[in-house]
């Protein structure tokens, strides 16, 4: 969300009007605070406004989210640090319920800051909040670009090479591991919502806008971005920090390959398509499913709702599935045609291992952070 868009929705630049001499811009007030949001609690952004006093001057606007619209600033000659640095600030819709989700999210990330002083866990920095006219503002550092950009720039339906991927993958569960000391479930892993920076050697994880203490467990089938939602979501059974766990398996999983591991249309799909790679769901996880008899009937057999393909109505067909009948080995090792050499097939036998363990159908039984970070793949020992 903090990233510079590409292609057709690359920001504009905005050419400096005043000379290198001129210590502050002029003031720019076009907007009145009657229009300074749309009727949705955006904020309407102004290309050139000054925001916090002339502390910061917006330049490009990097679209908008769920919660907030980001814009790219720089802060402006004068008393307040360094001039013509560069950040990112997100502003909070203006409605109450907005406002209050921008303080959690801020509680959350100071709390991550102090937990890492010397920033080693890779976890986006929040440098100062303000507030602009209704519109509470977060600061963040600045940095490039998100993975899904990445991807589609360098990667497009071919993923990212396996080098890369294992030091995106190392930097990530660095972060989750930070997050799981701290008790915090992130709940919207995916490759939007993890920056680079300009070399492309660094990532770190953002919009923290769905976070909460993994405490605050309430059910809801929708929590995290549909292709990247744990089972344990969909089904409504208690979760914790192993849904980020995941998230950061389908998202692995993306970079390498260039699409998507779960694209399923709906809840229900997303289910077939988990246990067509994994196999099906034990009885005990269903049992304790809140949503457990809208997917699975008496029998056990999972209630596939598909498309008619003569009325193209929806149609329930009751599966059975025992084994996987996908295999994420015959999908990502390449063809024997391309004879790689044997460290690299090593590597990359090793990261469908990692991936594998990431994606358990049980969230007891996933991988956790500390245990990812010794895995042979991440050490480079495959």
């Amino acid at each position: 969300m903090f990233a510079v868009a590409m292609g057709e929705n690359k920001p504009k630049k905005v050419k400096k009007v005043l000379k290198k001499k001129a210590a502050v811009p002029a003031l720019i007030t076009t907007t009145t605070l009657d229009s300074a949001a749309d009727p949705e609690g955006y904020y309407s952004v102004i290309l050139g406004e000054q925001l916090d006093g002339a502390r910061y001057q917006v330049f490009s606007s990097l679209g908008k989210g769920m919660f907030a619209n980001v814009v790219r600033a720089r802060t402006l000659q004068g008393d307040f640090g360094e001039a013509g640095k560069e950040v990112a600030i997100k502003i909070i819709r203006c409605q109450e319920s907005m406002y209050k989700a921008g303080l959690k999210e801020t509680q959350i990330l100071n709390k991550l800051k102090q937990a890492d002083p010397d920033d080693k866990k890779h976890i986006v920095r929040l440098e100062r909040t303000f507030e602009h006219r209704g519109h509470l503002c977060l600061v963040f550092e600045s940095l490039s670009m998100n993975l899904r950009d990445v991807v589609k720039r360098f990667g497009k339906d071919v993923g990212l090479n396996i080098r890369a991927v294992r030091a995106y993958a190392h930097q990530l569960f660095l972060a989750l591991s930070l997050l799981r000391k701290l008790n915090i479930i992130h709940a919207d892993i995916k490759p939007d919502n993890i920056l680079v920076n300009e070399q492309k050697t660094l990532v770190k994880l953002c919009d923290l806008g769905s976070a909460s203490d993994a405490a605050e467990n309430d059910i809801t089938p929708y929590l995290v971005s549909r292709f990247y939602r744990a089972p344990e979501i969909i089904l409504g059974v208690p979760y914790d920090a192993a849904l980020d766990i995941w998230s950061i398996g389908c998202t692995l999983y993306e970079l390498y390959t260039g699409k998507i591991l779960f694209p399923g249309r709906s809840n229900n799909q997303m289910l077939l398509l988990m246990m067509e790679l994994k196999g099906r769901f034990n009885s005990k996880m269903i049992k304790k499913a809140k949503f457990g008899d809208v997917y699975f009937d008496e029998m056990g057999g999972f209630q596939s709702v598909e498309k008619d393909r003569v009325t193209g109505a929806d149609v329930v067909r009751s599966v059975h599935i025992s084994k996987p009948s996908r295999d994420l080995r015959a999908r990502l090792m390449p063809p024997v045609s391309a004879k790689l050499k044997d460290d690299e097939t090593k590597m990359i036998t090793s990261f469908i291992d990692l991936l594998d363990k990431c994606l358990t159908l049980d969230p007891a039984r996933r991988i956790q952070p500390r245990e990812a970070l010794s895995h042979p793949f991440i050490r480079g020992q495959a």
